[in-house]
């Protein structure tokens, strides 16, 4: 079952739409459920809804497997090139020209958009619906994986388990990998982190994306207890691809084993 519904994002003056995932059972039962925040919230449930027209699945996936969990899928900054600002928790002021062809500098609300989640949005949604309050976690693709990684560096008590997809750590490597090194990372359960070995335009821009993962994951695995890194061979960035991940991603951030 989705519930969708507006929300105020105070720090930033701007409205933004929120999609639940409710576990089949929800209504006739009395549980409470972990919650799972997750960016690009119009990707993840219906094909029609989607930016590219296909889906993660996340709803189909989750009704069939019966795993009961609450989703909460928050739309992206569809204004622009705003997305990359919200999902940027540091400026990178050459991105712009490189990759897009304008003089602009992208990144710096990540900070802010993260706190907004955890000071306003988290508050609501336990408030809303029957969550068990301390089993939170993230997941994000692209940009979206370097926001989560920020938010369990950031917030590790909060979010105590994260999935990174395809992750864009190369927009603010350096300074992802230092924030890595600084906190201690021993409240988060579990990190999943994968990467495609076709992500790019270029056999440059493809290495870059699994050079900058394997990055990553080399200062997890040392920080976070059970850690699982996986190079997917063959695909491509993008919601097809993700789609495919979706069971090894959630089977590890919430299975048994």
């Amino acid at each position: 079952m989705l519930e969708e519904f507006v929300v105020q994002m105070t720090p930033f003056g701007r409205e933004r739409m929120v999609r639940v995932y409710l576990p089949v059972g929800y209504e006739t039962s009395q549980n409470a459920y972990p919650v799972l925040y997750m960016h690009d919230g119009q990707n993840l449930y219906r094909d029609a809804d989607a930016s590219f027209g296909t889906s993660w699945g996340i709803a189909d996936y989750l009704d069939a497997s019966g795993l009961g969990l609450i989703v909460v899928g928050i739309d992206c900054n569809r204004e622009g090139f705003c997305r990359l600002n919200e999902y940027g928790p540091w400026v990178n002021a050459t991105v712009g020209q490189e990759l897009l062809g304008v003089a602009d500098s992208f990144g710096g609300e990540g900070g802010a958009y993260i706190d907004w989640i955890v000071q306003e949005l988290k508050p609501m949604i336990d408030r809303r619906y029957r969550t068990l309050a301390d089993e939170t976690g993230m997941a994000g693709s692209s940009m979206g994986g370097l926001i989560s990684t920020y938010a369990a560096c950031a917030y590790p008590s909060v979010f105590r388990r994260v999935a990174s997809v395809s992750s864009a750590y190369w927009f603010s490597q350096g300074e992802i990998e230092a924030l890595i090194r600084q906190r201690d990372l021993s409240a988060v359960e579990r990190f999943y982190l994968d990467v495609g070995t076709c992500e790019g335009d270029s056999a440059a821009s493809q290495q870059r994306y699994v050079a900058s993962s394997q990055a990553v994951y080399e200062l997890l695995r040392d920080r976070v207890q059970f850690v699982r890194f996986e190079i997917a061979e063959g695909e491509a960035h993008n919601e097809a691809a993700w789609r495919k991940r979706v069971p090894a991603m959630l089977r590890f951030l919430y299975g048994r084993s």
